[in-house]
Formats: C-alpha cells, sequence, structure tokens
C-alpha cells in the first residue's frame, strides 16, 4: 500500500501512521501536514527515520502541493482538520477553510490521481445531541457548532463526490478519543496536566454533559478495518461504548492523580453545549470490529503517559 495521511502529526493521524507501519512494514506512508498549532512533529519522533515513512509540509488548500504529495499514491486517509470547539465558537473561519474548502481540494486532485480508495474521517458531532437512543450512518446531520457544521459539510462533498464522480470515498465517524500525543487543550489531557501542575481543572455547567469514550488505538484499528473491509459511497460508525458524564471523567482522573474534588472548579457553560454524543456500531460490529481496551486501564495507561513525559506536554502549555 501507498498511503498518503493527512495531518499525520496531529494526535490521532499520528497514533494512526505509528500503527499502520507496525501493522504493515511493507507499506509506504507519506504524511501531508501544515503543522499548525496542534501538528507536532514530536508526535512521530521516533519513526522519523523510517524508510517507508516520509513527511511533507503544507496546506491541504494548496492543489499544488496536494497534487506533488498525490503523486504515486492508492490509497488518501484524510485527518487533517480543526477540530477544537472552543476555537470554533470563537472564530470559525479556519474552520470553513480547512475542513471544507481543503476537503474539497483534496477530493479534486484524488480524483485526478486515481486514487484507489479515500477514506474521510469524521466525528460523531455532525449528528447533533440526542436524550435517548444512538445515532445510525443513515440519521440527519443536525450539528451545532462552526466546528461540527464544517465538519458535515465536508461529509456531504466528500459523499458527492462519491455520487456524482465515482470517487471511493467511504466515511467514518468517531466518537471522543483520548490515548497518548493528543494536544493538551482537550478535556483529559487538559485536566491530567493541569493536575500535575498543582492547578484546577475546568469542567463546564453542572458536568453533566455526555459522551462516548474510544482509546485512539481502536479508533485507529477502526479505520484500517473499513479501509480493508469497508465500501466506497458508505458511512461507518466508530465508537468505544464508553457513555459517561464529563464529571465521571473529571473524578477518575482525579483519583488516578490522589487529588479530591477541591481540584475542581466549575465554570460558565460552553455556548451551545451539546447534552449528549451517541453512536450505534452495529454495522462496523456485524462486519467483525469491536474495540479492544478496557476503558479504566486505558484510561490509567493514559495518565501515566503524561505523567512519564512531561518533556512531551510542557513546552505545548506555555
Amino acid at each position: 500500500m501507498k498511503l498518503l495521511v493527512t495531518g499525520g502529526c496531529g494526535f490521532i493521524g499520528s497514533n494512526f501512521v505509528r500503527m499502520m507501519l507496525q501493522r504493515y512494514p511493507d507499506c509506504d506512508i507519506t504524511n501531508l501536514d501544515k503543522l499548525t498549532y496542534a501538528g507536532n512533529p514530536e508526535n512521530l519522533k521516533d519513526i522519523r527515520d523510517n524508510p517507508n515513512y516520509s513527511f511533507i509540509k503544507g496546506d491541504i488548500c494548496d492543489p499544488h502541493v496536494v497534487e506533488k504529495a498525490m503523486e504515486n499514491v492508492d490509497i488518501v486517509i484524510h485527518f487533517a482538520a480543526e477540530s477544537h470547539v472552543d476555537r470554533s465558537i470563537e472564530d470559525g473561519d479556519v474552520f470553513v477553510r480547512t475542513n471544507v474548502l481543503g476537503t474539497n481540494t483534496l477530493l479534486n486532485c484524488a480524483l485526478r490521481s486515481d486514487i484507489k480508495k479515500f477514506i474521510h474521517v469524521s466525528t460523531d458531532e455532525v449528528y447533533g445531541s440526542t436524550e435517548t437512543g444512538s445515532f445510525k450512518e443513515e440519521d440527519n446531520l443536525e450539528p451545532s457548532s462552526p466546528y461540527s457544521s464544517s465538519k458535515a459539510g465536508s461529509d456531504l462533498l466528500a459523499m458527492s463526490y462519491h455520487t456524482t464522480y465515482g470517487l471511493p470515498v467511504s466515511i467514518t465517524r468517531c466518537t471522543n478519543n483520548f490515548g497518548p500525543y493528543q494536544y493538551p487543550e482537550k478535556l483529559i489531557p487538559l485536566f491530567i496536566t493541569n493536575l500535575m501542575e498543582s492547578e484546577k481543572v475546568p469542567v463546564y455547567g453542572t458536568g453533566l454533559n455526555i459522551r462516548d469514550w474510544i482509546h485512539v488505538d481502536d479508533h485507529c484499528s477502526g479505520i484500517d478495518f473499513v479501509l480493508q473491509n469497508g465500501n466506497s459511497g458508505e458511512v461507518y460508525n466508530i465508537g468505544g461504548g464508553n457513555e459517561l458524564t464529563n464529571l465521571d471523567i473529571t473524578h477518575r482522573v482525579l483519583k488516578d492523580l490522589g487529588k479530591d474534588e477541591s481540584m475542581i472548579r466549575y465554570v460558565e457553560d460552553r455556548k451551545g453545549h451539546d447534552f449528549r454524543y451517541s453512536l450505534d456500531c452495529t454495522k462496523l460490529k456485524k462486519m467483525g470490529w469491536k474495540p479492544e481496551y478496557d476503558f479504566e486501564s486505558a484510561l490509567s495507561s493514559t495518565v501515566k503517559w503524561y505523567v512519564e513525559n512531561r518533556w512531551w506536554w510542557e513546552p505545548l502549555k506555555q
């Protein structure tokens, strides 16, 4: 396999690149990343000398860069995205540019480059919030934030290239990820690193908003499973089956680090804060995929990783 991975220096993308090189030693991976604030070359420090890995610094909105990166490539795995909800609420422009226009540039170039498979990595947030039940792949998209709306737009664009041009596109939509190399603006690494620096953790509102959590390695294995077994023109939900309130997560992190509730600081709720995300992952599980990580042990190992790797996250919080 000759893969182009966009956003491969980000959290999920870097874990995917590492996993694929371990699983398929003969595959060639080109990583195209703009290296924005969340794109960190240190995420792939351990494999940068691998002869089957190459890196291109560039913007997915630049067709010349993308065309060059797609030369002799069979498969595109598209992670590159602006993904922080709070930042999108403050300024949605960059989210529309990267997530919508950037995806369109990739799809255009993929069409001209005769790409054999295009995996568009999306999010459960495109479905919106639900108090009961779980979203299936065919459910309507009702995103709430500028971030999730831009991702929904990119999903629709990706599928339109399959419907109109026959581009072999598959879409994956995943729940909240956690694990090593996650930028410390996200809930779990933010809380771990704050507590390690004796700072309180900010919990929105009452902390009762619900998310489903999945270890990043399980997400990456789900994407690989879709790559190997999925059909073009279809959507696949990937979830961990660990629905917890934000307060549940907070208490678990506090316990792992030997802290108490005095380290919680309740803050004004996020604007338009979705109450609950939930995916029905029956489709993928019937095909033979399931998450492997136990949540409790995976969270503890994640806490341990941040404790042991201050060199990685301390510069990012300065």
